[in-house]
């Protein structure tokens, strides 16, 4: 029956949504839909991507977050299986939208927890991200292990980005010109023919 408590919390949630709304009083949205890499910034785009690559492995029914069961089967997977109790606490410590599930969004926060040192290692969560191959104590906080490293990399995190964004263009930009001077040379040849 625990699907029912979920299913009864949402609706809960939602009545007092609406409730609140038929009261004339203003609701904001829980979460403002943003960039993933602009809210993320402690991590890089090829990081995000590893991890949007395990969400994916291990959000099996492609519901676009990981519920009760599909987390039971990740903590398995990853050689830690934690009791029910230990995986309820975890998706209740996870879970930021209580929505039931952890969307990636909230899973991408669990890592930023551990690579912050604000998880217990010995959580269930805290032992996620460690066996997701995160080491806290090689990173460091927000990569860097002094405090003035910290503050350089802070003042350098909105670069990175910028400059990962110019890799990918340039890159574009490369692969277009080779492939019209692929479509040249074969309109070239192709000239050689119709004569």
């Amino acid at each position: 029956m625990p699907a029912d408590n979920e299913l009864s919390a949402i609706l809960s949630r939602r009545n007092e949504r609406n409730d609140a709304l038929d009261s004339g009083q203003d609701v904001k949205p829980r979460f403002v839909k943003t960039s993933i890499y602009t809210d993320f910034t402690d991590f890089t785009r090829k990081e995000i991507k590893e991890f949007e690559e395990k969400f994916k492995l291990y959000n099996i029914s492609g519901s676009g977050s990981i519920s009760l069961s599909e987390l039971k089967m990740m903590m398995e997977k990853l050689g830690a299986p934690q009791t029910h109790l230990g995986l309820k606490s975890m998706l209740q410590d996870a879970d930021e939208d209580k929505d039931g599930a952890i969307s990636f969004r909230e899973f991408l926060t669990i890592f930023r927890k551990a690579r912050a040192g604000e998880l217990d290692i010995e959580s269930g969560l805290g032992q996620l991200a460690q066996l997701s191959e995160v080491d806290v104590d090689q990173v460091g906080v927000n990569g860097a292990k002094t405090f003035f490293e910290a503050k350089i990399a802070q003042v350098h995190k909105g670069s990175r980005f910028e400059e990962e964004m110019k890799e990918e263009k340039k890159e574009r930009i490369r692969m277009e010109q080779e492939q019209r001077e692929r479509t040249q040379a074969f309109k070239d040849r192709a000239k050689i023919f119709s004569s």
